[in-house]
């Protein structure tokens, strides 16, 4: 039981949902025509991304943590997300406009907007029904995973296939650390698809 419970903690640790956007500039970076790119830019945009979705967030955080004098654990109840929620969104629509003003690249500035999506709708969401964001990350995957398919007109079956795997592995380690339902980890997975579809066709 402690072993399963390691591998769900490493799994929600490594999958978390502001790691996301990093991981899917990288893919775009590396295996489409944005591979073409100098190595320099493409290190300045992964910088630029992981800085605002998840340095400058979790430093945010840590800083409305510690005013409030909250541990960790408090952040977890849905009443005490909303500024954090808020904070992450703020980071996310400043990156959104910096790739605006600098001209990058539609596809990168999807990536971003799909996270986006994803946030705004979960924490529309949190007010009525507690759904998970971890989940919900997966999910988002999957949807601009199939999106981009359509879009580039690829076979994205060996993908999709990981893709599905990891998000199930994720759903499931948030119910073994008992941090979500079933129907809370389908909820966020539902989501996550259908933001990372609309997202990247709309951006």
């Amino acid at each position: 039981m402690k072993q399963l419970l390691f591998i769900a903690r490493i799994f929600s640790t490594v999958f978390r949902p502001s790691y996301y956007p990093t991981v899917g500039t990288f893919i775009l970076l590396c295996f489409t025509y944005l591979s073409l790119f100098p190595w320099v830019f493409k290190l300045w945009i992964l910088a630029l991304v992981y800085t605002f979705t998840f340095c400058l967030p979790a430093i945010g955080i840590y800083i409305y943590r510690r005013l409030n004098g909250w541990s960790t654990y408090e952040l977890r109840k849905r009443h005490k997300r909303a500024v954090p929620y808020i904070v992450s969104i703020c980071c996310y629509l400043c990156l959104m406009h910096i790739f605006h003003i600098t001209h990058i690249p539609h596809f990168l500035m999807a990536i971003v907007g799909i996270s986006l999506l994803i946030q705004c709708s979960c924490v529309t969401i949190n007010l009525w029904w507690k759904v998970s964001t971890h989940s919900a990350g997966s999910g988002g995957v999957i949807g601009a995973i199939i999106a981009y398919a359509a879009i580039f007109g690829f076979n994205p079956i060996w993908w999709l296939s990981l893709a599905i795997l990891v998000s199930g592995c994720v759903m499931t380690s948030r119910m073994i650390l008992r941090q979500h339902t079933l129907w809370q980890v389908l909820g966020g997975t539902l989501i996550g698809i259908v933001c990372g579809i609309v997202g990247t066709i709309l951006m």
